[in-house]
């Protein structure tokens, strides 16, 4: 099978998802949340395409798509009479970040703000700011084909709340959340930020697959949007939008390419790259692969697998016939796992298998047992296995588990949390003189976000992606750090 030329499609640009630095198509943004989807329903949702603009997803019931425990109206993904989720802990009345079963303040070394206090004098009430509290919304994917998809943002920011008005206020006002389900579909992200202009403030720590739905109708109504991730280039050019996680189309990070060469030198010139071809995974996996050759890398295989392929045997006798040693894949990480089956039932066994987070999941390890080991994942984020050595970490899994016992952290909750966190540091300092022009100002003039060291630094306002990032292994089912503790900082190429 010939080599796939490394060439830059042209019109597929426009359609390109872009996340984590590391460009990931909707399955991706599927399974790095850590939600239990099976082969069928990823193929399902791949056969979109990640360039859908409005429509129905198959499997999607816009009747009675919704989470009954969320308070969400399956017409307009929100109930307009509540718009709280009054098990949240959101409401400063319940005590905050009380236990419901009765315990205590999880924790709280790390103040909710710890940045300059603005003056409240002159402090006015607008859309979604009341005398006594500020509504900020949250639009996730929370039903639809894969039911809970985003729900670790919503949690995540749930969370937050909960801890803020534990113990903080912005000029004496807590802060409500009002939930909304984008339910995996572009028309409902609409359909949430429509009502969203009317009834909150800002949006805090969203995050759909199909987020290019609600992107124009947030720019026209000066809506501030501060979003885990932007992944549709829809979203990313929304001038009030912005991720807590930063990216920018075709801009992809060098600490990947680097680690490799630094790590496993002359392995680098024989390096594979294989993706599901479907979507914008194509598009960004040949740019990826273009972007790494420019830095020194040398790709032998560059091949897509159709999302209806079962049979990763021929795709793995591939890359041992070409002799790779390096191997890359963008998909869900069940395709991750059945490629490295397929390697381990014919004996391949390449000197690096190289992942992006998606990878990085419970699901993951149960699931692929003795061939998942070895595993490399980049992150761009404190690992959970190090939370000791984060306060921060430490304060989002505790809270997290304080508003949803049990609850599973997440990839996509991690920067839903920095978000929320980013938006009460700005609200703060911004005090008498806030209003929506003036937070988007805030948030368009922040670089280098970290969350109190939650995050390797994120050019949240530039929405450049984020040059830094860190490598963990899995060994004896266990994520363990590679190459250091610290994050590996070496600027971006376009690929």
């Amino acid at each position: 099978m010939p080599r796939r030329r490394l060439a830059r499609p042209g019109s597929a640009r426009t359609a390109r998802a872009s996340l984590t630095g590391v460009t990931c198509l909707l399955a991706i943004v599927l399974a790095a949340c850590g939600s239990q989807l099976d082969p069928d329903k990823v193929a399902e949702l791949n056969g979109t395409g990640t360039g859908a603009q409005a429509g129905e997803i198959p499997g999607t019931d816009p009747g009675t798509g919704t989470d009954p425990g969320t308070g969400t109206d399956p017409g307009t993904g929100t109930d307009p009479g509540t718009g709280t989720d009054p098990g949240t802990g959101t409401d400063p009345g319940t005590g905050g970040g009380s236990d419901p079963q009765g315990g205590g303040d999880p924790g709280g070394s790390t103040p909710p703000v710890s940045g300059p206090k603005g003056s409240c004098d002159g402090f006015k009430n607008g859309p979604g700011i009341t005398d006594d509290k500020i509504i900020i919304g949250n639009s996730s994917d929370i039903s639809g084909p894969v039911p809970g998809l985003f729900e670790s943002s919503q949690d995540a920011v749930r969370a937050f709340v909960a801890y803020f008005n534990a113990s903080s206020d912005i000029c004496g006002r807590k802060l409500e959340l009002k939930n909304y389900d984008s339910r995996t579909d572009a028309a409902a992200d609409q359909q949430a930020y429509t009502a969203a202009c009317d009834d909150v403030f800002a949006m805090v720590g969203s995050m759909s697959a199909f987020d290019s739905g609600g992107a124009a109708t947030a720019e026209s109504c000066g809506l501030p949007d501060l979003r885990s991730a932007a992944v549709t280039q829809d979203r990313n050019n929304c001038s009030t939008c912005f991720g807590a996680q930063s990216t920018n189309t075709g801009e992809h990070q060098n600490a990947v390419a680097d680690f490799v060469l630094s790590k496993y030198g002359d392995a680098g010139q024989h390096a594979g790259f294989l993706y599901i071809n479907a979507g914008a995974s194509a598009e960004n996996a040949v740019l990826q692969a273009s972007a790494m050759e420019k830095r020194g890398m040398h790709f032998d295989v560059v091949q897509g697998i159709d999302i209806a392929e079962f049979n990763y045997a021929p795709y793995v006798q591939q890359l041992k016939d070409k002799g790779v040693q390096v191997v890359f894949w963008t998909g869900a990480y069940q395709q991750s796992v059945r490629l490295r089956q397929a390697m381990q039932q014919q004996g391949y066994k390449p000197k690096l298998y190289l992942r992006d987070p998606t990878d990085y999941t419970p699901e993951f390890v149960q699931s692929g047992g003795d061939a998942v080991e070895g595993t490399v994942v980049f992150t761009n984020f404190v690992p959970f296995e190090e939370a000791g050595s984060s306060d921060e970490m430490q304060l989002y899994l505790g809270w997290l588990n304080q508003v949803k016992p049990g609850a599973t952290p997440g990839f996509f909750g991690v920067f839903s949390w920095s978000a929320a966190r980013l938006f009460v540091e700005k609200a703060i300092a911004l005090g008498g003189k806030l209003n929506r022009a003036t937070m988007i100002d805030a948030i368009r003039k922040t670089d280098n976000w970290t969350s109190q060291g939650l995050t390797s630094p994120q050019h949240v306002g530039p929405k450049r992606t984020g040059e830094c990032w860190r490598f963990i292994q899995l060994e004896g089912g266990t994520w363990h750090a590679i190459d250091g503790t610290k994050y590996h900082c070496s600027g971006t190429t376009e690929g």
